[in-house]
């Protein structure tokens, strides 16, 4: 059974809460993350993406970015940006996204559910990427952004979420650019404190919707804090990282669509007819092609878009891996016609977001002459059920909107370790040797 219990958030204050609330590190590029930190000092990229605040020649993985994290850090802090809550709560976070809201508790999970199984994941983690959180963990000792979960609510904790909700104000409440609504609640009371903690309790499997690397990054650097501390008690935060935990059933999930820079050599009509072994295929002319079931997508190459659906015998009597929509574009289409062997390396792949425009799509790929994929949306009991047979699924998979906002709750890991802390004393950035990327 899950362990999710509350903490002492590190929080703005809710006159900052939108200027501090920021799109997660991994969703804007380096160039975004410059822009949006320089029109916006309080913004929590200062924090996520330290690098908006160093040398633009520096290696964004230097040790003076992570440093720098920290000083923007304890600088929040110091000017009364962030503040500590007093005690332990539960946060309830509410998301509305074209008018659909989910709602979720937030908390922190055990790193040992993680370990035995108990919170379920469905993609591999790259340890190039995972190394990185792991360093900027470390060095701010906090979790600085959540890991987005989802489970099967108890009916007593989705009144307890209801009912609060209905019955308390909101400490932030504010519409971020992208139009979307972002609400947060405070749950200081002992009671329904307790109460969510053992509801938690009761529910077998947490799922990690969006953040696996987040999650491996804050298991692998709590596991570190335990070998500094042989006497830990399981109690420290170091056991516990920072998570959001939503209803499955209130999740919005995108597909992720692929995007090939050329078609590998062979002639349009070549390619057209090699994928009708596979598909039935469909020339949808004048306007682009989104799917609307199972084992069908878009397609648009050489000015043209097509509808494609994979004939039955490509994934009837298949396991679950393999009849996924993304599985059979890989294995019947971008490995043997397009030859892509392995798509989280090759440079000729891209992925793009369910939330990108169609024509955008199409753009990228009249840019380079290849083609693009509009995939169907993988379904929340799909990933659930390959979670829990302990399988994964290939990568760029799904698409989860609305993202998580970065900066309206921060983790502080080492709190009962103090010696500890003093050990990773900061130092300043213009003390450090910068290396050039």
């Amino acid at each position: 059974m899950a362990v999710f219990r509350g903490f002492q958030a590190l929080r703005p204050t809710p006159e900052k809460a939108s200027c501090v609330a920021s799109l997660p590190y991994d969703v804007v590029s380096r160039e975004e993350a410059y822009a949006l930190g320089k029109s916006n000092p309080d913004s929590f990229l200062h924090v996520e993406r330290a690098e908006i605040d160093c040398p633009k020649e520096m290696d964004m993985y230097d040790e003076a970015v992570y440093r720098k994290a920290e000083e923007n850090l304890q600088k929040m802090i110091k000017e009364g940006t962030l503040v500590e809550d007093k005690k332990r709560c539960f946060y309830i976070y509410e998301l509305i996204r074209k008018g659909k809201s989910q709602t979720g508790f937030v908390g922190c999970s055990s790193i040992d559910d993680y370990q035995n199984g108990v919170i379920r994941r469905h993609e591999l983690t790259r340890t190039e990427k995972e190394k990185d959180r792991i360093r900027h963990m470390e060095v701010c000792c906090a979790n600085t952004s959540p890991v987005f979960l989802t489970c099967r609510y108890t009916e007593k904790l989705l009144m307890l979420l209801e009912s609060f909700k209905q019955t308390h104000r909101p400490v932030y409440d504010f519409t971020a650019e992208d139009e979307i609504t972002h609400r947060v609640w405070v749950v200081d009371e002992e009671e329904e404190i307790k109460i969510a903690e053992e509801e938690f309790g009761k529910i077998p499997s947490l799922y990690i919707a969006d953040g696996h690397h987040r999650a491996a990054s804050a298991v692998k650097t709590g596991l570190k804090y335990r070998e500094e501390n042989p006497d830990y008690t399981g109690e420290e935060e170091f056991n516990y990282f920072l998570s959001v935990v939503f209803p499955c059933e209130q999740l919005t999930i995108l597909p992720y669509h692929r995007i090939v820079t050329d078609l590998n050599g062979i002639t349009e009509k070549a390619f057209i007819g090699s994928l009708k072994f596979n598909f039935e295929l469909m020339l949808m002319p004048g306007f682009p092609c989104k799917p609307v079931e199972k084992h069908c997508m878009g397609m648009y190459t050489g000015g043209q878009w097509y509808h494609l659906k994979a004939w039955k015998d490509v994934y009837e009597k298949k396991d679950e891996i393999s009849q996924l929509d993304v599985s059979i574009l890989q294995d019947k289409v971008l490995r043997p016609v397009l030859g892509i062997e392995e798509p989280t390396t090759d440079k000729r792949l891209r992925f793009a977001g369910g939330n990108m425009k169609l024509r955008q799509l199409q753009e990228m790929a009249d840019e380079t002459g290849g083609v693009a994929f509009v995939m169907f949306p993988v379904e929340m009991e799909d990933i659930m059920k390959i979670a829990d047979e302990g399988k994964l699924m290939p990568p760029k998979s799904t698409w989860f909107e609305p993202k998580l906002r970065s900066g309206l709750f921060v983790h502080k890991l080492n709190k009962e370790n103090k010696e500890n802390k003093k050990k990773r004393a900061v130092i300043p950035v213009e003390n450090l040797q910068r290396k050039t990327s």
